[in-house]
């Protein structure tokens, strides 16, 4: 969650997100969801709680156990998080080795690359690429 937190960095009051609502540590809003007086830190967190257990049942639907080492899952974490299931699916068909290749790809909103996203997959990288202790 550290990862994920640094990564997405902290607003309280909603903000355009790339054409959605997002507030929080990156929580994008749900239908009928609303923040208008924005939302507590102790809400951040209950937020980024219930997001990364959906991350988590994500990549267990993805039977990656034994696989990969923790420092991989957390960087397939924080891009799941960051880029969404159907995002980590296309990622993985790819095939496991080819994750450090692939993950620099996504760094498009839209046509544009944004330089969050080129940073943001560098880590992702250097972390998949650190041997988990």
């Amino acid at each position: 969650m550290d990862f994920i937190k640094r990564n997405e960095g902290l607003t309280l009051v909603v903000k355009d997100d790339v054409g959605h609502g997002m507030v929080g540590y990156g929580h994008d809003l749900l239908p009928g969801e609303s923040y208008p007086d924005g939302i507590t830190q102790a809400q951040a967190d209950a937020l980024l709680v219930a997001d990364v257990a959906k991350v988590d049942a994500a990549l267990a639907h993805q039977n990656l156990s034994g696989l990969i080492n923790q420092n991989q899952y957390n960087a397939l974490a924080d891009f799941c998080y960051n880029a969404g299931y159907g995002a980590l699916v296309q990622l993985l068909a790819h095939g496991l080795d080819q994750v450090p290749v692939q993950l620099p790809r996504w760094v498009h909103a839209g046509s544009q690359v944004l330089p969050g996203l080129v940073a943001r997959r560098k880590a992702e990288v250097d972390l998949w690429n650190t041997i988990s202790t």
